[in-house]
C-alpha cells in the first residue's frame, strides 16, 4: 500500500475546530425537529434519531468509573454497553439531549482510550445517520471525511467493526486512494460512509470500474 500522503490527516487543533463545527451545526439541525422526526429510525442498526443524537453527547461526558460500570452492566461486550448506553441517555427529553451536545462544543474531553480522531468519524457518520434519516442534505467536509477514512483504513484498536471493501477506493474530490482490485471511484465522504457500512447511502455517490 502506498504510504499516505502528510496531507491525508488533520493536525490535533484542526480537528477539534472541525469537530465543534459539526456538533453546532448538528444542534442547530436537531433544535429543529418536531417530535415525529426524533423517531424516526437511522441507518444505524436499531437506533432511532434521537439513540443517535444521545450516542454523540455520551462519549464526551464519560469517565473511567462511567465507562467501567457501563462495561460490567453490558457483561462485557462494548458493543451492547453503547448500544445499551446510548437508548438509555436518550430517555432524556430532546431538549436536554440537544442542550448535552452543545455543552461538548469546546471540549476536548475523550471516551478513555480513545484519540480525538474518534469523536470527528463520529460526528461526521452519525450526522449523516440522522439527515438521511430525515430526508436532509448535510454536506460533510472533504478534508475532515478524508482523515475520517484514513482512520477507518488504518483502524486496529479499537477493533474496526467493518470489514475493509475488497477494492481499490479512490476519492474524487480530495487526494485519498487505498486498497487494492476493483477500483470504485466517489466523494471521500461516500467512500466513508461505505467504510462504515453505510452501504445503501454510499452507493448512488459512487462508481465502480465495471459500470455497477
Amino acid at each position: 500500500m502506498t504510504a499516505a500522503p502528510k496531507t491525508t490527516v488533520l493536525g490535533t487543533d484542526e480537528r477539534w475546530q472541525v469537530i465543534d463545527r459539526e456538533r453546532a451545526s448538528l444542534a442547530e439541525l436537531l433544535e429543529s425537529l418536531s417530535p415525529e422526526d426524533w423517531e424516526r429510525p437511522t441507518q444505524c442498526g436499531d437506533w432511532r434519531v434521537r439513540d443517535v443524537a444521545a450516542h454523540l453527547t455520551v462519549a464526551a461526558r464519560s469517565t473511567y468509573r462511567w465507562v467501567l460500570r457501563e462495561f460490567v452492566r453490558a457483561r462485557g461486550n462494548v458493543d451492547r454497553m453503547i448500544h445499551d448506553s446510548a437508548v438509555r441517555e436518550a430517555d432524556r427529553p430532546t431538549a436536554e439531549i440537544v442542550a448535552n451536545l452543545r455543552g461538548t462544543i469546546g471540549s476536548r474531553h475523550l471516551a478513555p482510550g480513545t484519540t480525538s480522531r474518534e469523536p470527528l468519524l463520529d460526528i461526521l457518520v452519525h450526522g449523516q445517520d440522522i439527515a438521511r434519516a430525515l430526508g436532509r442534505d448535510r454536506p460533510m467536509p472533504a478534508h475532515a471525511a478524508r482523515d475520517a477514512a484514513e482512520r477507518v483504513w488504518t483502524m486496529r484498536f479499537p477493533p474496526r467493526p467493518w470489514p475493509l471493501p475488497k477494492a481499490r477506493l479512490v476519492a474524487t474530490d480530495t487526494d485519498w486512494a487505498r486498497g487494492t482490485g476493483e477500483e470504485i471511484r466517489g466523494p471521500v465522504s461516500a467512500l466513508l460512509l461505505l467504510l462504515t457500512g453505510r452501504t445503501a447511502a454510499a452507493e448512488e455517490r459512487l462508481d465502480r470500474a465495471d459500470g455497477s
